[in-house]
């Protein structure tokens, strides 16, 4: 497994990581248990060094999975988790809004240490970001916890330009969390400079866009109710069919080169710059091995080019997340 460095920051990760919500959270009813704790050891065991997961995600069922499945790994992995959504009291699925006050970051990092079977919190980012609190309060809070020994490298997920400079110039970011792909570029315009000049990395969740990038879902596919996709405007039966231009595109590069339209997706994430690390998640051990094999394939500039200008003239039907969704949800 090749090896990228999250900006400036001296953190090293595996090329491409492992998103780990959908082991047990959003995509329809979770896993066995043991199954996805033996597919996180078959991840380490083929290379694998960066994990991804969040309190939110369960809540908490998925750090606790995380925690088990890693734990013989303990100081030769990197895994990153989130704070910053109100829970709901229950324990119940979902959450109330935003919180990103100094004492909740704090109590947050504490609860997922334990839950992570971990000494100190390798990636800490805010899930989202609060209009409540100042980034600066949210930065100083975990610039405290970094000096305290429980957390290594700070992160932002979904944020913008001037509110990452804002929160790097109180404690520096190591890396910036935002769902990338060859259907989700707008971070392209304002954040992918900022973050370059500033020598901050990119992680890239979503990678193949929930699945649809993979070109097994048509116009006729459905979702069920405890599947996220189920809400999402991108998923709609309309949306599925207009968007097969980009499944076209991604075939036919993926038929000169002996590939998977998914193994031309990561691949091109990857060609884009050698600071961003894509983070597809899934549960099956054939699904991770034809991901991890999307580091092999030699894209060359002229496929670059076929890619950008055939994109070009694709326009994607459909937003991110319903609108009430937008602003507080990065799942």
């Amino acid at each position: 497994m090749k090896k990228r460095m999250l900006g400036k920051s001296g953190l090293e990760v595996s090329a491409i990581g492992l998103g780990c919500m959908g082991m047990s959270f959003a995509y329809g009813s979770p896993p066995d248990r043991q199954q996805m704790i033996e597919l996180l050891r078959q991840a380490v065991e083929k290379g694998v060094t960066f994990f991804d997961t969040a309190e939110v995600y369960g809540p908490f069922t998925n750090e606790n999975l995380v925690g088990e499945a890693l734990e013989p790994f303990k100081g030769k992995v990197v895994i990153a988790t989130k704070f910053g959504f109100k829970l709901n009291p229950d324990g119940a699925p979902g959450w109330q809004g935003l919180d990103s006050r100094p004492e909740t970051i704090r109590k947050v990092a504490e609860a997922s240490l334990k839950r992570l079977r971990i000494d100190a919190i390798d990636l800490f980012y805010q899930h989202r970001v609060d209009p409540n609190v100042p980034i600066e309060d949210v930065a100083g809070a975990v610039k405290d916890l970094i000096k305290e020994g429980k957390v290594k490298h700070f992160g932002l997920s979904e944020a913008g330009a001037q509110t990452i400079r804002r929160a790097h110039a109180v404690q520096p970011l190591t890396a910036i969390q935002s769902e990338y792909s060859l259907w989700t570029r707008k971070h392209e315009t304002d954040v992918f400079p900022t973050i370059e000049a500033l020598g901050i990395g990119f992680v890239a969740y979503s990678p193949l866009g929930r699945g649809f990038l993979t070109g097994t879902m048509s116009g006729g596919t459905t979702f069920d109710k405890t599947d996220t996709r189920a809400n999402l405007p991108r998923f709609t039966a309309e949306a599925l069919k207009a968007n097969q231009a980009l499944i076209a595109l991604l075939q036919a590069l993926a038929e000169r080169k002996t590939a998977t339209p998914a193994q031309i997706a990561l691949a091109w994430i990857l060609t884009r710059k050698p600071w961003i690390v894509p983070i597809p998640g899934t549960t099956k051990l054939h699904r991770l091995e034809e991901n991890l094999g999307a580091q092999t394939v030699d894209l060359s500039a002229d496929d670059l080019h076929e890619i950008e200008a055939a994109a070009a003239k694709i326009t994607v039907l459909g937003d991110r997340y319903p609108e009430n969704m937008e602003k507080l949800t990065g799942l």
